[in-house]
């Protein structure tokens, strides 16, 4: 199987990773981290300059029509770098569901996403839904020609400074039915909207988000009301290869933050990378990134798999290997540090505070292990 890039997407690598060099050393991060939104808008507006932010969408829609080895590049590049702006939420999420809207809506938010004016916000997870896509209870109904949203959403990455807010909703069934969900564009000035923004413990952006009688038209809706479930399944397992990738971006950069630091640490006179005992332990988070890698890429071909079961499979076989391969070498890169490892001066303990929210975001090693050998019909 040939894993080389062609000669375009070396390029793409070779420009992000430029970009991000000059701009964004751990110490132009924090600062960014305090910026207004908590994240820099120069920097956002670069992304848009250098054509990233318009990569997955159609050229029909003004973008280029990239495929997922586009998206896996940039991810990676992101991961490294532990950058703080709202990618994922608002181009691999919000403009995944968006990518599968009518035209008319395409045309009236994805300009606006390519050339950086627009952001977008996921609202999906609540209270008590864990990781089941289909756990909704946020309720929708019709109203004439408008759609009437009641309900709460949590942890809504980077919701509080989002224009556009893609909310799941309930317009019939129980709480965990698959029918009677759909998908909503809602803007976040909207009346009837309760945003409460925080701080994230990997450095990002969240929020908690009140729907009450929020109205919108009835071209809000993506799809129709009833039947956005498998949409929503899509997109989230395009996010979960993104967030893979992302990973392997940060597992890369913590370990080689990490041999670095036993390089040049010294005790009893010596560096402490001249004892085996650790050497091994290196050695052992290196095979975990190489394994993680290697479903990260699986992850991203099987994006064009036509069997969509197998699809599902493997991609969330690669978040199980994803999952554990970030929890070992996140642990592992602050155990070796030591004390300095747990600072917020020191940049290890950042890698390992974002790998582990990576591990949790749409479901970690344990749900998809469980989805896995659901698939393959053992019971667990």
């Amino acid at each position: 199987m040939d894993f080389d890039l062609s000669e375009e997407q070396r390029l793409l690598k070779d420009s992000v990773d430029g970009l991000l060099k000059t701009s964004y050393d751990f110490q132009k991060r924090n600062k960014h981290r305090g910026e207004q939104g908590g994240y820099s808008q120069a920097i956002w507006g670069k992304f848009a300059e250098q054509g990233l932010l318009g990569l997955p969408f159609g050229e029909d829609d003004g973008g280029f029509g990239a495929g997922p080895i586009e998206t896996m590049i940039v991810m990676e590049a992101l991961g490294r770098y532990l950058v703080v702006e709202p990618y994922f939420d608002t181009v691999v999420l919000g403009g995944g569901l968006l990518r599968r809207g009518a035209a008319e809506q395409r045309a009236a938010h994805l300009a606006g996403v390519i050339n950086g004016s627009t952001t977008l916000a996921f609202a999906h997870v609540e209270h008590d839904s864990r990781y089941e896509l289909n756990d909704i209870s946020t309720s929708v109904r019709k109203n004439g020609s408008s759609y009437v949203l009641n309900g709460e959403k949590f942890v809504v990455g980077h919701g509080d400074t989002a224009d556009t807010l893609v909310v799941t909703a309930r317009s019939a069934g129980g709480q965990r039915d698959r029918k009677g969900i759909g998908v909503f564009l809602v803007p976040a000035n909207a009346k009837g909207i309760e945003i409460r923004g925080y701080d994230t413990q990997d450095g990002s952006r969240a929020a908690d988000i009140r729907f009450e009688n929020v109205e919108v038209g009835g071209d809000a809706v993506i799809g129709d009301a009833e039947n956005g479930l498998a949409i929503i399944e899509q997109v989230a397992d395009d996010a979960r290869i993104a967030l893979c990738a992302e990973a392997v971006g940060a597992m890369e950069e913590a370990l080689k933050i990490t041999v670095e630091y036993i390089k040049e640490r010294k005790q009893f006179g010596v560096a402490i990378g001249s004892f085996q005992a650790l050497q091994h332990r290196a050695a052992d988070m290196f095979t975990a990134l190489e394994m993680a890698r290697s479903m990260s890429y699986l992850a991203s071909m099987a994006s064009t798999f036509i069997d969509m079961d197998e699809r599902a499979k493997t991609i969330a076989a690669a978040k199980v290997q994803i999952g554990r391969s970030a929890r070992f070498i996140g642990q592992g890169g602050v155990h070796l540090h030591g004390g300095v490892g747990v600072t917020m001066e020191y940049r290890i303990g950042h890698y390992f505070k974002r790998l582990t929210m990576i591990e949790s975001q749409l479901g970690d090693a344990d749900f998809h292990l469980a989805r896995v050998a659901a698939m393959d019909g053992v019971i667990v």
